[in-house]
């Protein structure tokens, strides 16, 4: 059984990953969600990815903006 911050650290890579993956930049993350209305700025970003807490709707968020459709879960 994961400890949270086991699961923190799953969402953290896993968002990294698809962020490298893409070559996006956190700018470029904080412009694209700014399309849909999401206002981060690329240090706020930054901080919630390092930290690994974050809400379900940001990671969905920036996996939409960045085209992400399939993504992998190991467990």
């Amino acid at each position: 059984m994961k400890t949270e911050s086991e699961w923190e650290a799953l969402a953290k890579g896993l968002l990294k990953g698809e962020l490298k993956r893409r070559n996006v930049s956190y700018q470029e993350l904080a412009n694209k969600l700014a399309e849909i209305g999401v206002h981060e700025t690329p240090a706020n970003i930054a901080n919630k990815i390092s930290r690994g807490r974050f809400t379900a709707v940001f990671m969905l968020q920036c996996l939409s903006v960045v085209g992400s459709e399939v993504i992998r879960i190991s467990s």
